[in-house]
């Protein structure tokens, strides 16, 4: 997953996609719908902003057919958080849909944060992590680190294939636990039903759904850590999904995650198809 640092004062550092964490990689996926007898692609725009303050955009692609899906996508650090940290990077995801749930062959990010370049990789076999690869390798962990286990690892997605979401109706959406590894952490996002009704969001005007989502660390993070557990108990996270097509799959449009220093707010600002 791509992890993104915005130095935006003392103890205020915003780890985007890696501290807000697996919350913020519900958004990533958005814009897969296809006819279910032929494949089609879409585009989607992201801008990512606090108190008002854009902090990164992202672009992805989407393809997606009744049996397999593939997403490629870019972000980067813009407006204000360019000041303090140039980042950019790739990610991609590909899988198949068994029982209209989304299980990902492989997940790639790839990015640099300054001079420093990273790269994650994460394979799938059998409906659990087969390999996973960090570079450059993690540092030690203390003994306070909660270390993942193999049990752990089994039924989860990587960040991008979580957010498809297939039902029958808005009212399905929201019913379900999303499980996540994005290489490091290991974490829940549990969706309850909040509202639902009419929305105008980035290019889609129609019904929609708000699910509330409540994040539930796992392992693979440091045990006590601040922005970790403000997320678990305290943050408000809201994410509203809209039908796309006549697939049944549902895509987020926005998202609030509430953190530390204050409300993040990924926010989609146009969808087209493309092919």
């Amino acid at each position: 997953m791509i992890e993104m640092r915005y130095d935006l004062g003392r103890d205020t550092t915003v780890k985007l996609l890696r501290a807000v964490g697996v919350a913020v990689g519900v958004l990533a996926a958005m814009g897969p719908s296809a006819a279910a007898d032929s494949a089609q692609s879409f585009r989607a725009e992201y801008s990512i902003s606090y108190l008002g303050l854009t902090l990164a955009r992202s672009n992805f692609e989407s393809t997606i057919d009744d049996k397999s899906f593939r997403l490629q996508g870019s972000l980067s650090s813009a407006g204000i958080a360019e000041m303090f940290d140039d980042t950019k990077g790739t990610t991609s995801a590909s899988g198949s849909f068994v029982r209209g749930l989304a299980r990902p062959d492989t997940f790639a990010a790839d990015y640099t944060t300054g001079r420093k370049a990273k790269k994650i990789v994460i394979g799938f076999a059998g409906g659990a992590v087969s390999k996973t690869v960090n570079l450059p390798p993690p540092k030690p962990r203390g003994k306070d680190w909660i270390a993942v286990g193999a049990s752990q690892l089994r039924g989860v997605a990587d960040p991008l294939s979580a957010t498809l979401v297939r039902a029958d109706s808005l009212e399905e959406v929201c019913g379900r636990t999303l499980k996540v590894f994005d290489g490091e952490m290991r974490a829940d996002l549990s969706l309850a039903l909040a509202e639902k009704g009419p929305v105008s969001i980035g290019g889609y005007e129609g019904e929609a759904v708000v699910c509330e989502a409540r994040f539930l660390p796992v392992a693979g993070f440091r045990k006590g850590h601040k922005s970790i557990e403000y997320l678990k108990n305290r943050s408000k996270i809201r994410i509203t999904f809209a039908p796309l097509g006549t697939t049944g799959v549902y895509a987020p449009i926005r998202a609030t995650i509430g953190t530390r220093i204050g409300t993040i707010t990924i926010s989609a600002r146009g969808l087209k198809q493309i092919r």
